[in-house]
């Protein structure tokens, strides 16, 4: 197809018109990926007492925009305190009752906050709130999938939980 000019057209999505449907340069951006369960990649950022596997990464798959892959929370263990940086990170809970702990200041004094979850459940995370995982289940591990707004994992692990400057 070319314009009247001679010129190829852009094609364009039915439903998203505003897209140019003309692939990215680079074979990491112009095909679908698929990524096996067996093929996830435990060279990620990880933190004391959770092991985290990259799926979908700048790396992986030359995403600009995303991460994707999933944490394991073995039986009765408590992560470090930690932090996503600048990502948003989104839980998914595949497996297990993971526990996922925050502080809050309310009447004037810290509390820690247990959002206790079942496999469906999700959980938001915003950008630099410290928190951590928790699986009291004594005989199963928990398994979440975790998608983030940064190419690849951000994780600052803390000494404590503590409540962020001008948190509500």
């Amino acid at each position: 197809m070319t314009t009247p000019g001679g010129e190829p057209a852009q094609q364009h999505d039915a439903f998203h018109p505003h897209l140019n449907a003309t692939a990215p340069d680079g074979p990491l951006r112009s095909r679908l990926h698929h990524i096996r369960t067996e093929d996830v990649d435990p060279g990620t950022a990880q933190t004391e007492g959770m092991r985290r596997f990259a799926a979908i990464s700048g790396q992986s798959v030359g995403s600009e925009r995303l991460w994707m892959g999933q944490t394991h929370v073995a039986p009765d263990t408590v992560s470090a305190n930690h932090h996503h940086g600048e990502s948003e990170t989104a839980i998914f809970v595949v497996r297990g009752h993971p526990e996922f702990v925050f502080a809050e200041e309310r009447d004037g004094h810290v509390e820690e906050i247990r959002l206790r979850t079942r496999p469906g459940d999700y959980i938001f995370v915003p950008p630099y709130v410290p928190h951590r995982e928790e699986n009291p289940d004594p005989d199963d591990e928990a398994v979440v999938v975790i998608a983030r707004s940064t190419q690849e994992a951000v994780v600052v692990n803390l000494p404590e939980l503590y409540v962020l400057e001008g948190g509500e």
